[in-house]
């Protein structure tokens, strides 16, 4: 028999599987999972129904939990259950929250390392796009408004629990496709029920701006028992933070998949070494966002890209890009490329199109520079999207000026996800300030052609700074090149000792420094939307 001390609120009914109490903080709710013996039951009047079994959740150690409370626009929520779905490239956690005001629900979801708070609504007027219609990166005009489909991913139902909304897909994949408008908005079409696709708009948030109590008091006991063997080597590997969802061993510098948990069989693939980062991993240092204040960002990883040349005429650039964290912020990228410095972060919402292949965001019309392919070929640290090896993404480059000042855009798409980047350019001065690095590193911060043509400096040292520039682009070039022997081999044939002795040593020739833009920064994870 049900009971509820508040019919409009709390209700309550045994488990017709176990018996186990399952209690309903909303007359409201159509689902929920038994904690008991994990059985996804549906509400049916006064009584529950099995309706499957819901797996095991795997350990995220994710800062959430049910039963967590907070506050968004002066309303009081309490987190009362969870999602975890999966794709291909990764997974990630909806979790569904309850306001005090009417029983109004929301969704708390993972969004390019930080967080988005959704909210489910009809579309006005229109019936939602057939799954198939959607293509990532075209336009779409829903609810009103124009949209950029930022993914489409194929995802599944991994496990759940506690108070849901509506019945949880089972046992069955289904589309989900996020979409972006440039008033900073993300909204999502979920398919897991394909004749009324469910549509939900939300914006960035931050933890620490939610006044959330009930998190894990042990988070720090969870994160330091992480720690896990190296599948290749088995030295320990001690992730710092709770969204890593790769890492890379400091012993053998293998690239390790642990965004399934201690329990999974970790997936990891080998590198070769790469260069040693100018700013080592762990470092913090005072940075401003475009328009914002400084605040204390730590190195957390570090990633060598190089693009990928069209033709064999074309001139071949490489840079380095360093994952930023903030507690309150979340992520960022500090980018090291021919051009300059630049600081950018991942976009909740999307630039609209402008004339002549521009793009406008907050107003500002910002032109495109570069547009190319790049290639992840070597990388350190964590991460908080699942890194694969060599990993490519289309990329294009927009700049604005105006007032002395200039901002920058990034655009990468990587399979069925596209990410937008936003940030400004840096001199070396104010990196090597920000970092507290040593005088004499601002000029080695300085890689492009202009450090060597410094009149004020001495030969000496500029004859020290070209060695290292030319060290530096040998090494990234050596992840970029498909045979650094080449000549040797089309010299004397791929027999020749020449050619042999070239490969074991691993000396090589034509190495082509560019004159190309690099990247702004975005990131080729595969990681976007709510994943």
């Amino acid at each position: 028999m049900a009971t509820s001390s508040n019919p409009q609120r709390r209700w309550q009914a045994a488990c017709p599987n176990c018996g186990g109490p399952v209690e309903f903080a909303s007359a409201a709710s159509a689902s929920a999972v038994c904690s008991y013996c994990r059985s996804t039951l549906l509400r049916e009047g006064d009584a529950l129904r099995k309706i499957g079994l819901s797996a095991e959740l795997f350990e995220d150690y994710s800062p959430l939990q049910l039963g967590a409370a907070g506050r968004y626009a002066g309303a009081a929520f309490t987190v009362v259950g969870r999602l975890q779905l999966g794709y291909p490239e990764g997974s990630w956690n909806e979790w569904h929250v309850l306001f005090d005001d009417n029983g109004r629900s929301g969704w708390l979801s993972e969004d390019n390392g930080a967080f988005v708070l959704a909210f489910d609504a009809p579309l006005q007027g229109e019936a939602a796009p057939a799954a198939a219609a959607l293509s990532v990166g075209s336009q779409q005009v829903l609810d009103g408004q124009p949209w950029q489909v930022a993914s489409k991913v194929e995802a599944s139902l991994l496990a759940a629990e506690g108070e849901l909304p509506r019945p949880p897909a089972l046992n069955r994949s289904f589309w989900v496709a996020d979409l972006r408008n440039s008033q900073g908005e993300v909204a999502t079409l979920d398919y897991s029920r394909p004749e009324a696709p469910q549509w939900s708009v939300g914006r960035s948030v931050q933890l620490a701006d939610l006044a959330l109590t009930g998190l894990r008091q042990d988070s720090s006991k969870h994160l330091a028992s992480r720690a896990l063997p190296c599948p290749s080597c088995g030295a320990a590997l001690e992730p710092r933070l709770e969204s890593s969802k790769s890492i890379v061993c400091g012993q053998c510098q293998a690239v390790v998949d642990i965004s399934q948990g201690a329990g999974a069989d970790l997936a990891h693939y080998a590198q070769e070494t790469g260069m040693q980062p100018q700013i080592r991993l762990g470092t913090t240092g005072q940075l401003a966002l475009a328009g914002g204040t400084p605040l204390p960002w730590q190195v957390v990883g570090y990633l060598e890209r190089c693009d990928i040349p069209e033709s064999g005429e074309d001139e071949q650039s490489f840079w380095r890009e360093y994952l930023l964290f903030n507690q309150l912020e979340g992520f960022a990228f500090l980018v090291d490329t021919e051009e300059g410095w630049s600081l950018v972060r991942p976009l909740t919402g999307a630039p609209k199109p402008a004339n002549a292949g521009a793009v406008e965001w907050q107003g500002k019309v910002f032109r495109k520079r570069w547009s190319y392919t790049a290639k992840v070929t070597h990388v350190l640290g964590e991460f908080y999207w699942r890194v694969q090896r060599e990993e490519r993404a289309q990329v294009a480059d927009y700049e604005w000026s105006g007032g002395g000042r200039s901002e920058l855009l990034s655009r990468e798409q990587t399979g069925n996800e596209l990410t937008w980047s936003h940030g400004r350019k840096l001199d070396a001065a104010e990196v090597q300030r920000a970092f507290g690095l040593a005088p004499e590193m601002q000029a080695a911060l300085k890689r492009d052609v202009g450090a060597l043509s410094d009149n004020s400096g001495t030969l000496l040292r500029n004859i020290v700074i070209g060695l290292f520039i030319i060290a530096l682009l040998f090494a990234l070039f050596r992840g970029c090149s498909s045979d650094d022997c080449q000549a040797y081999k089309d010299s004397y044939g791929e027999s020749s000792a020449e050619y042999q002795q070239c490969k074991r040593s691993s000396s090589g020739s034509g190495v082509r420094i560019g004159s190309g833009g690099g990247s702004y920064g975005g990131y080729s994870s595969g990681g976007g939307g709510h994943k």
